[in-house]
């Protein structure tokens, strides 16, 4: 079975874990190339040690290479801001797991469909990815006037990368919470909890409704939600609710990391390289659907 190939730009926590998830499931991805910049990473030599191509080369080993079709990025919002015009001109698919905000907000449970033929696919952040498919599940039975959704992460898995993008994660989470999750104002917060033993990833959703009475046919809406949101991302569960206070329903939604590479509190590094393979799986078999069977072009 012919796969596309693929290449990851940032060997660090979210690249590696991404990598292994590659291995493991790929069907119409396969990997290539690991690429960074700092000499003696651990990351890249995990990649060699898997028998993949790496570079010190950065972004310019990948746009040097034909084959790759796929592109994972994995540094930070600014890099990719840079680096996505280079990637459309060299004809590759950007899945950018930064919060850059580059191409359209993608939610594989919600949107995916009406973008699977871009170029630029945004994972939006970790928050988003675990709360956007609730408020859009809420959404669908009764308008949402507000919805705020409050992430808690374990400390410890908040690498350099999230730290330093935590004002792109709360602006661009509460923009997917209205353009995707369709409430109509939306606000988020991030809480690093240092508790240990570490916490999973918890996440609270306020939603302010306009017709709290419906609340049956919300709860049997997230729940059709949840089990979509599973299928690509096993460990997500919902802990708490839909519970109504007045106008507002609130739920809480659980990741468990599935433990192959980070630890399995690391639910937020989970969520967002689970739901990155689900993207690019989907673009992927559009890309090989459409290409002739008796052509080596992809």
């Amino acid at each position: 079975m012919r796969k596309l190939k693929s290449a990851i730009l940032g060997p660090g926590n979210i690249g590696m874990d991404l990598m292994y998830k590659i291995m493991s499931r790929g069907k119409n991805i396969e990997l290539k190339l690991v690429s960074g910049i700092v000499a003696g990473s651990r990351g890249l030599a995990l990649a060699r040690e898997n028998g993949f191509e790496t570079s010190l080369d950065g972004v310019e080993s990948i746009l040097a290479d034909p084959e790759i079709r796929v592109v994972f990025e994995c540094t930070s919002a600014k890099a990719h801001l840079a680096n996505a015009p280079r990637y459309e001109e060299a004809g590759k698919v950007a899945i950018d797991l930064t919060p850059a905000a580059v191409g359209p907000y993608v939610v594989p449970a919600v949107n995916l469909e009406q973008h699977v033929g871009g170029v630029n696919f945004n994972m939006v952040t970790c928050g988003g990815q675990a709360t956007v498919p609730v408020v859009a599940a809420v959404n669908a039975v009764t308008p949402v006037e507000y919805a705020e959704i409050v992430a808690t992460l374990s400390s410890k898995s908040a690498g350099p990368g999230t730290r330093a993008n935590i004002d792109e994660f709360t602006e661009t989470t509460a923009d997917a919470v209205v353009s995707v999750g369709g409430a109509k104002k939306g606000k988020a917060v991030i809480i690093l909890n240092p508790a240990e033993p570490p916490l999973l990833m918890r996440n609270t959703v306020y939603c302010k409704v306009q017709n709290p009475e419906r609340i049956a046919r919300i709860s049997a809406q997230v729940g059709l939600m949840v089990e979509k949101v599973k299928q690509y991302v096993p460990g997500y569960r919902l802990r708490l609710g839909p519970e109504l206070d007045g106008d507002r329903v609130i739920m809480m939604v659980e990741v468990e990391g599935e433990g192959s590479y980070l630890p399995k509190y690391s639910g937020n590094l989970d969520i967002i390289t689970a739901t990155a393979l689900a993207t690019a799986e989907e673009v992927a078999a559009r890309i090989l659907h459409s290409c002739p069977q008796n052509r080596g072009e992809w």
